[in-house]
């Protein structure tokens, strides 16, 4: 199995059966979950916090615009959007796998609706 496969097997059954149970084992026993905010979290806190959500979202869209693998690396770009008109966000996710278990992962989530916004960061607020 590729890497991309192993990922791929990893979201498939986190969505076909709204539970973590399919991908707790896909994980090594130190996968490490990074925020961009420099917080992380283990392997059972993040699956925690996964199911947590899977509730609220179980009727979220999600659409992958982009999969893509290179080397221990696997690169997901999805949009993903509440039912009943919710916000829309773009999510960006790499995952690193190692020995067929995916050892780590990098999460950036940004609203559709800020994207303009987040184009002119490094402007000074007083320049807007």
């Amino acid at each position: 199995m590729t890497n991309k496969d192993t990922v791929q097997r990893a979201l498939s059954e986190l969505i076909a059966t709204g539970s973590t149970a399919g991908l707790a084992p896909l994980l090594s026993d130190d996968f490490v979950h990074h925020r961009p905010d420099a917080t992380s979290s283990t392997k059972t806190e993040w699956l925690a916090n996964v199911q947590a959500a899977l509730t609220p979202l179980a009727d979220m869209q999600v659409e992958i615009r982009h999969l893509l693998a290179d080397g221990d690396h696997v690169v997901l770009h999805t949009r993903r959007r509440l039912p009943d008109g919710g916000p829309e966000i773009a999510v960006v996710d790499i995952w690193r796998v190692d020995g067929g278990l995916i050892a780590e992962a990098w999460e950036i989530i940004e609203p559709t609706a800020h994207a303009a916004a987040n184009l002119t960061w490094w402007e000074s607020a007083a320049a807007r």
